[in-house]
């Protein structure tokens, strides 16, 4: 075999693996992603409402020890947000300027949108110390008619967290899944049209 066979034989196998798609596909394919977008703008917003509100409220606490500790821990809260946020910053970015011409290219976007579940998962579950915190806050703040013993003080505390997690993991997996697992569903699916 001679070099041009080979260069020939090289560009057949390229095209075979990563075929096309056609402008029918990629209109089905920008309608679930033109709302993931959406939907990422609108929790973006909401998050920042959130937080001005949280914030509006901490300059209300008092005395001034319970103000600083709700400060603390929703300036704490914001941090690990505006990290994951980033994140999910990234991936906006990455569906806006998205070339959806090969078969590769959706399959590489669709491994992209999986892993942002996978953050947008830790995002929810990595709230649990911050429940931890809260609940030491209010078992050291409010007026309790009696004194907590320490084992009624554990059990608030072991159960908190274990209800917490429970509770941020099942609220995070129906939020994604509400908001963006089933328009990813909807891009699998195209996917495997297209391979076969």
């Amino acid at each position: 075999m001679n070099i041009d066979e080979l260069k020939n034989t090289w560009n057949e196998d390229i095209i075979d693996e990563t075929p096309e798609i056609s402008i029918e596909q990629k209109n089905k394919i920008n309608l679930p992603l033109e709302k993931v977008r959406k939907n990422m703008r609108a929790e973006f917003w909401w998050v920042i409402a959130i937080f001005v509100f949280a914030f509006m409220v901490c300059s209300l606490c008092k005395p001034f020890k319970f103000q600083l500790y709700i400060t603390v821990l929703v300036a704490s809260m914001l941090i690990v947000t505006i990290f994951f946020f980033g994140k999910f910053f990234k991936l906006y970015n990455d569906i806006s300027n998205t070339e959806l011409k090969t078969y590769e290219s959706l399959k590489d976007l669709v491994n992209q949108l999986n892993l942002n579940k996978q953050y947008y998962l830790s995002y929810y579950i990595s709230f649990a110390p911050f429940i931890v915190c809260e609940m030491l806050i209010v078992l050291e703040f409010i007026p309790w008619p009696k004194p907590l013993g320490e084992v009624k003080i554990a059990l608030i505390l072991i159960g908190s967290v274990i209800g917490g997690l429970f509770l941020l993991f099942v609220c995070g997996r129906f939020w994604f899944y509400r908001y963006y697992g089933r328009y990813i569903k909807h891009i699998e699916t195209l996917l495997k049209e297209l391979k076969a």
